[in-house]
């Protein structure tokens, strides 16, 4: 009677359509090429959309199955994105010296995935991440986090933006 009942659990919560975070794919399985072109950049800041698609680029590469390009005209997709708003303000202040020690980055992102017809696959045209580093206020010490900063926000965007289209999210 157990070993009955067991079974029936089993069956029925192996139906029930959970499944691993991480696993899904919602993407039309005609899909075996996504172009990643430059992403644009409206923004003042240097180099931060390249950044952004070469991380977008690196996290398909290697979470999915899917051939990465840059020419749309190879592909079955194409992902388009620009950089629309950049912000930085400074959110903890030294009291001795009047100067800020952490400062918090906003970046705002469109981005659109369409196959070869034009059809919309994924929008998200306000896509907000931020990150925040450090600032020493001793001028001996100084070393400019920036660059680190801007590296992790583009592979939290990457990780979130390709988890996002796989499981239309």
């Amino acid at each position: 009677m157990r070993l009955a009942a067991l079974g029936l659990m089993m069956l029925l919560l192996g139906g029930c359509g959970y499944h691993v975070a991480g696993t899904a794919n919602a993407l039309p399985p005609a899909i075996h090429t996504i172009a990643v072109p430059a992403f644009k950049n409206v923004t003042t800041q240097y180099r931060v959309s390249d950044l952004l698609a070469s991380a977008v680029t690196r996290e398909f590469i290697s979470r999915t199955r899917y051939r990465v390009t840059a020419n749309p005209d190879e592909a079955d997709a194409i992902l388009t994105g620009a950089v629309v708003n950049f912000v930085t303000y400074p959110t903890i202040f030294d009291p001795v010296a009047g100067r800020a020690t952490g400062v918090t980055v906003i970046v705002t992102l469109a981005v659109t995935l369409r196959d070869k017809a034009g059809k919309v696959l994924y929008n998200r045209p306000n896509f907000d991440t931020h990150e925040r580093y450090e600032i020493s206020v001793d001028p001996k010490n100084y070393f400019d986090e920036s660059a680190g900063a801007m590296q992790r926000l583009a592979q939290d965007v990457a990780r979130a933006l390709v988890s996002g289209i796989l499981e239309k999210f």
